[in-house]
């Protein structure tokens, strides 16, 4: 058996252990990476470098620069002021949250960093409102994650810049993408989420935990209030964290960097004791994490993306309809990065969708956004993304309960995406 057949089995079982239920997830995840190491499918070095991935950093010092915020008092009067303003309407909640969601989504191009900001005071809202978090904070997770750099703002505005490398290096360079045309086409897609965040996705969401939470968890009022300056230590601790990761790329220093000094700031100015620190970390969420990454390794070094790319390639260049080819670009990728990175999934499909459209003639565009957009947009499984393994902590959410809220908007997301962009970005 080739280890391109070994991994296939190897991710098969390991999705039918998610499903199932009977590991803890986190077990599952590192028990599948032995397997593709054992197996060949996972050079061992790279396994082990997933421990240290910039992402697993990011998203474990994430978890507590939240708690140190979530441990002041400041969380709470920003929850009741939302609240208040609101007039203590879920919908009004929920058009506010989204909003903003959207905007911090534009220029900070981590859906880790804009949930972390987020979910507490989300979390915050639902309890004085006596409702359950879990009706929430997926589509809140969905939202940051799908609308990313969507408008030529921050991260956005690079985005073109990027296509053209691609056709650059592929040696098509008749078309030309503009620095509008990844919001021209995205923008009814975010439009489409957004809407549906605020009015359906509650509605789809589990009224209670259907797992127990535990990562963004809300201020424990039995608690004692923390001193004036530990308050005061931990709202602008992550004010300043939220503000450099906001300008990032001026200030030149990594993401996980940010993350990680605020992390250690709200402990060493007091806003959480070590312990607190160590508990705000979900380890399970943590180690599910690493097995995604070295899922997507496994399936990246045996070649998995290039077969799939391949035959796809093969099977556009029969197709006259180009809502069908549109189609099959848009879904095979989108499925793909439920299980791998989304940069390694679009460095292997770009450059198959360039290269199909060159042998036909076609105008490359709509396709490459077409697959930038599936890249951008994973959020139905917890190895498709950092924050959804946080999400799904805070939340209480199972896989099953996820793919369930995840299946009509992810429908809704292909259909208005590749309607839209192969009407106004024609191939012929």
């Amino acid at each position: 058996m080739s280890n391109l057949a070994i991994c296939l089995v190897i991710c098969a079982l390991t999705m039918v252990s998610y499903i199932i239920g009977k590991l803890p997830m986190g077990l599952t995840a590192l028990l599948s990476m032995l397997a593709f190491v054992l197996t060949g499918c996972l050079d061992p070095g790279a396994a082990l470098g997933y421990f240290g991935n910039a992402n697993g950093i990011m998203m474990v010092s994430m978890f507590v620069v939240v708690a140190g915020f979530n441990r002041t008092q400041f969380v709470k009067k920003c929850a009741s002021s939302v609240n208040k303003i609101s007039r203590g309407s879920l919908t009004m909640v929920m058009v506010g949250y989204i909003l903003i969601t959207v905007l911090l989504s534009q220029f900070i191009q981590s859906s880790v960093v804009v949930f972390g900001i987020m979910a507490p005071m989300m979390i915050a809202s639902c309890e004085e409102l006596h409702i359950s978090p879990s009706k929430t904070l997926f589509p809140l997770a969905m939202c940051g994650i799908s609308t990313i750099s969507v408008l030529p703002l921050g991260s956005g505005a690079t985005q073109f810049a990027e296509l053209n490398g691609y056709l650059e290096a592929n040696e098509y360079t008749a078309f030309t993408v503009a620095l509008t045309d990844p919001m021209k086409a995205r923008l009814p897609m975010l439009i489409m989420l957004a809407l549906y965040c605020i009015f359906l996705a509650p509605k789809f969401a589990p009224d209670a935990p259907v797992v127990k939470t535990g990562t963004v968890e809300s201020r424990q009022d039995n608690r004692a209030a923390l001193p004036a300056f530990q308050e005061r230590a931990g709202y602008t601790i992550f004010i300043l964290t939220t503000l450099a990761l906001i300008f990032q790329v001026q200030l030149g220093i990594p993401t996980w960097v940010i993350c990680f000094a605020g992390a250690l700031a709200m402990v060493l100015f007091g806003v959480l004791t070590e312990k607190e620190a160590i508990t705000a970390v979900n380890l399970p969420m943590a180690l599910l994490f690493v097995g995604s990454l070295a899922m997507g390794g496994a399936l990246a070094q045996t070649g998995a993306g290039e077969v799939v790319g391949g035959v796809l390639a093969s099977v556009a260049m029969k197709i006259n309809n180009p809502y069908i080819i549109g189609f099959i670009f848009f879904i095979v990728p989108f499925l793909l990065t439920q299980i791998m990175m989304n940069r390694t999934v679009m460095i292997i499909f770009i450059p198959i969708a360039i290269l199909a459209c060159k042998s036909m003639g076609a105008n490359p565009i709509g396709i490459m956004i077409l697959v930038q957009s599936a890249c951008l947009s994973s959020f139905m499984t917890p190895m498709a993304t950092p924050a959804v393994p946080m999400c799904m902590a805070a939340g209480g959410y199972s896989l099953g309960s996820l793919m369930k809220q995840s299946i009509l908007p992810a429908s809704l997301l292909c259909i208005v995406s590749v309607a839209w962009i192969m009407t106004v970005f024609p191939m012929f």
